[in-house]
């Protein structure tokens, strides 16, 4: 493998392709939608004979078309009371023009007294379009900043904003008719939803959706266009690949590959920590905080450039999983039922799984996924103890639980420094590494109130 000044080089493609699984999370959908969605969308694109540029735009709007998804989830558990991951997996499944449908699945995603949903419902029927608009013009507006911190060109952004535009102009956020919807949002708007019917019920299934909404949803050419494709049944054996990743990467047009360093790989792993930290308001720069303050431990204490580069990027990281997790459960102010333990411990496991499947990143997965372990063993989500826990898996626990005291949760408000020192020290040597914790009182003497910012 070719190396740069900055470390080996590896597929770009590769890297998003996997961390995209994380984002069908937030959609409530199963790792690997937003990659089946690509093979699906550059299927149709090669067929069109679309020219390297286009097919390189669309490659990455497919497997980052939900990346501003995360910035919704917070607003949909508000207005519903209920479970933001099973609505959003809910509506791409109905066609939600439709006002039975539509309602059938508010009425069925509200939770609480029968009082409180139909209050719920009732607030959602007086403002549903506006409220429809303001949900997916966020989504759009997070992901094109997303996409812009990646330097991806206007079409991926114009084509990833498009992809709930409809070719009879009920679609959102816009209401764009026809050709004025850009083609690579057609292509990617059918392919997402295809997938989602394709998993379901397979690819018949999925070509009499698409048939029913030709010429509402869905541009009429490229409906036949699909009913076509939908034929090929060597084509669908792959889209439903177990490890379909894998196959994507092959996808980008090979002319305009592009191959990342560590500085684009750190840039990466930023704008996937901003992904995770727009969950929930209460996370607001936390992944950021976390990698600038477990780096700051790391230093002190004397690791190298690559360990802390390693380290630094394991913090943006490792509320990956925190994605899968509904946000009635990361935002709730009371204490946790034991089903809401058992979803909000999963999510150490799904950074796991996550990081596994990008070969560069693997390095950083254990340290990541350990950030709720504990010395004595009483920590999760694999509940391991001192001799399992390397230094910079237990400073990355030192910087979360820092962080997390430091700042407003639902459950608690920002406590004082000097009041969370006195809280971690309480664990010194049992749960948490003291030499760390040593570390972390040197750093905040000598950075002030940066790292409290």
């Amino acid at each position: 493998m070719p190396t740069a000044a900055h470390g080996p080089l590896v597929r770009q493609s590769e890297v998003i392709s996997a961390l995209s699984r994380a984002i069908d999370l937030t959609e409530g959908q199963p790792m690997g939608h937003a990659a089946r969605s690509c093979v699906i969308g550059m299927r149709l694109a090669g067929e069109l004979g679309l020219d390297a540029a286009d097919r390189s735009a669309l490659f990455y709007a497919l497997l980052l078309k939900d990346v501003g998804c995360s910035s919704t989830a917070a607003r949909v558990s508000q207005i519903l009371g209920g479970d933001d991951l099973d609505f959003k997996g809910g509506l791409k499944r109905i066609d939600w023009n439709r006002p039975s449908e539509a309602v059938r699945h508010i009425v069925g995603s509200t939770a609480g007294s029968p009082v409180d949903r139909l209050r719920r419902v009732a607030a959602v029927a007086r403002t549903g379009a506006r409220l429809g608009d303001e949900l997916v013009g966020l989504r759009c507006d997070r992901g094109a900043q997303i996409l812009r911190l990646l330097a991806f060109p206007d079409a991926t952004v114009v084509a990833m904003a498009s992809a709930d535009e409809h070719w009879d102009g009920h679609g959102k956020p816009a209401g764009l008719r026809g050709d004025g919807i850009a083609p690579l949002g057609r292509i990617l708007g059918l392919a997402q939803t295809a997938e989602v019917f394709v998993a379901a019920g397979g690819p018949q299934a999925a070509a009499d959706v698409v048939r029913h909404r030709r010429g509402t949803w869905f541009d009429p050419a490229l409906a036949d266009l699909f009913e076509h494709v939908a034929r090929d049944a060597t084509f669908w054996e792959r889209v439903a690949s177990p490890d379909v990743t894998a196959h994507v990467a092959a996808l980008e047009p090979a002319e305009r590959v592009v191959l990342a360093d560590d500085d684009r790989l750190d840039l990466i792993a930023e704008a996937f920590g901003r992904v995770v930290d727009a969950k929930s308001p209460f996370t607001s720069r936390h992944s950021e905080r976390v990698a600038e303050t477990a780096a700051g431990i790391g230093a002190v204490l004397g690791l190298g450039a690559s360990e802390l580069r390693d380290l630094r990027r394991a913090g943006l990281l490792h509320d990956l999983g925190k994605l899968g997790v509904p946000n009635t459960v990361l935002d709730k102010p009371g204490k946790l039922t034991p089903a809401e333990w058992q979803l909000m411990r999963r999510h150490p496991a799904y950074t796991a799984e996550v990081l596994a499947h990008v070969e560069c990143l693997r390095p950083i997965a254990h340290t990541a996924a350990s950030h709720h372990e504990r010395l004595d063993g009483s920590g999760y989500h694999r509940g391991l103890a001192a001799a399992a826990l390397p230094l910079p898996a237990r400073i990355l626990a030192v910087a979360d639980v820092y962080d997390a005291l430091a700042h407003d949760r639902p459950y608690h408000a920002a406590m004082p420094t000097e009041r969370v020192l006195a809280i971690i020290a309480a664990d010194a040597g049992t749960r948490l590494d003291s030499e760390s914790i040593a570390a972390l009182r040197a750093l905040l003497a000598g950075a002030g109130s940066a790292l409290a910012a």
